[in-house]
């Protein structure tokens, strides 16, 4: 088992450790609970320890207040080291990987819809939140479908929740369901097309301290890079894509080392 993938598998496990919402229910709303993961994690995941970043956003837009808090925290992660905490420490991202790892007929994304997420940056999680004072985002999150949707209503004892089941938790359903199928045949779809948190930290794959770094004169462009990449970016033709989570796949694979990470 590789580095990353251990990484990634110890990442989901502590971030959602609250063993006890196993057998007694609820959703843990704790000290840590005041903090932020860097990643998507919904905050109503009964095993949830820390906030999701996106639905704090989201909650100080909604109140008409600058968000400076995690605008800062978005903005330290980012110019240290980018997009990299999608590769390493989303288990969202960490989910997509394995869902396209079963056997399927296989699709490339257009290039042209990696912008899209920056549409539902900026209108879902950003406009229709403040016209609405509402964390639409949330609302529509496959990611909370999967680990506080579905949980919280199966382990429903009073009915109370599932009285109140009705079109909207079935079009979140429908959405993670699609989310699912794409993810089968395309890489990382939701990452690549949706992730508004994504999009954030995409920003600054040009400015991070921590980047990687091609050597054209090594470099063969024999697309070993790409074939591998979990997010099908082509490293040797933009060393700084929006879309490259820096988990160091091509940089394990390239045939002439012409792929390196640095600090600058």
């Amino acid at each position: 088992m590789s580095r990353k993938r251990i990484v990634q598998i110890l990442a989901s496990i502590l971030q959602n450790a609250y063993i006890p919402a196993l057998f007694v229910g609820g959703i843990y709303q704790g000290f840590l609970k005041r903090g932020c993961t860097p990643i998507l994690n919904c905050w109503g995941c009964p095993l949830a320890l820390f906030s999701c970043p996106m639905g704090a956003l989201q909650h100080f837009i909604g109140l008409g207040l600058i968000p400076f808090y995690i605008v800062g925290f978005f903005g330290t992660i980012g110019m240290l080291v980018g997009r990299m905490t999608c590769g390493w420490l989303c288990p969202f991202g960490f989910f997509q990987d394995l869902l396209y790892k079963i056997k399927s007929f296989k699709m490339r994304l257009p290039k042209f819809f990696s912008y899209f997420k920056y549409f539902v940056l900026v209108g879902v999680a950003g406009v229709i939140a403040y016209t609405t004072a509402e964390p639409w985002f949330c609302k529509l999150c496959p990611d909370g479908s999967l680990i506080a949707g579905i949980p919280l209503v199966l382990a429903d004892k009073t009915g109370d929740l599932r009285a109140l089941v009705g079109w909207h938790y079935y079009m979140k359903i429908a959405i993670l369901i699609g989310v699912i199928l794409f993810s089968i045949t395309m890489k990382r779809f939701f990452c690549r097309t949706f992730c508004p948190i994504g999009a954030i930290y995409s920003i600054f794959n040009r400015f991070s301290l921590w980047r990687l770094r091609v050597d054209p004169e090594k470099c063969i462009q024999c697309e070993s890079c790409q074939m591998v990449c979990p997010m099908h970016v082509a490293i040797y033709r933009n060393q700084h894509d929006i879309d490259c989570i820096r988990c160091l796949d091509c940089v394990k694979i390239c045939p002439t080392k012409a792929i390196t990470h640095e600090i600058r």
